[in-house]
């Protein structure tokens, strides 16, 4: 029996702080690819973020330069396109897995390079997706992928992978915490399975409206037509 697909908006309102998180799947209908990325941030310097689309890139900006403190964690690309691949993280192992498929590799080839985020005690997971987007909506297939501390003391890493064949009018979630705390909780186990309707606009605001209105900074998602290629984007920023 398949396992059952759970309503995004109400698994997000019960997780006080998910942190950041990533969404891959396909709308019910079968036609389009979809996925989403949302940050949320507890200090000043961490939610004062905006996303800004650059054509096919997605960027962090600082709302305002004067309060931006250290930018290593906080300002990268989160979405990237090389060929047909779609590339979506929550950190600048973006780059990374831009630069690995340039080279003629891989996803997990990218990500065996890579360890958790240096911000101990957290030791935050790097979270990273893949769309491989094909000549058609056969050929579309996704990879999600965590890499987290091993040992709570920031000196051995986990890495593991995800490799699914799409299913219409569902998706996976995965995201960088179970829950707040101090240290925060790394994510445990497989991505959650959840649904997906046709409607973009719907999805964004049931994840938005989700997310705790204290701790959420901004959130993107995209619709890939897996016939014509035509792409639809929505984006919220609690900075205006």
């Amino acid at each position: 029996m398949a396992t059952a697909r759970k309503n995004l908006g109400r698994l997000l309102a019960r997780n006080a702080y998910p942190g950041r998180g990533i969404v891959v799947g396909k709308t019910a209908d079968g036609r389009r690819a979809v996925f989403a990325y949302f940050i949320m941030g507890r200090s000043e310097n961490s939610r004062n973020r905006v996303f800004r689309e650059y054509g096919a890139e997605l960027r962090t900006e600082p709302f305002d330069e004067k309060k931006l403190v250290d930018p290593s964690l906080i300002i990268y690309s989160p979405v990237k396109v090389y060929q047909n691949h779609v590339i979506v993280t929550n950190g600048d192992q973006t780059d990374t897995v831009e630069a690995s498929l340039k080279a003629g590799h891989c996803f997990r080839h990218a990500l065996m390079q890579r360890t958790f985020e240096p911000d101990a005690p957290n030791f935050t997971p790097r979270i990273s997706a893949i769309l491989h987007l094909g000549k058609g909506r056969a050929d579309y297939t996704y990879e999600l992928a965590i890499v987290k501390c091993a040992d709570g003391k920031g000196k051995k890493c986990d890495r593991q992978f995800f490799v699914y064949e799409p299913v219409s009018g569902a998706g996976h979630f995965l995201h960088t915490y179970r829950g707040n705390g101090d240290p925060l909780p790394s994510f445990a186990g497989e991505p959650v399975r959840v649904k997906i309707g046709n409607d973009l606009q719907a999805f964004a605001e049931e994840i938005w409206s989700g997310l705790n209105e204290s701790n959420k900074i901004s959130l993107y998602c995209r619709a890939i037509d897996l016939t014509t290629g035509a792409v639809e984007s929505v984006i919220y920023n609690k900075n205006h």
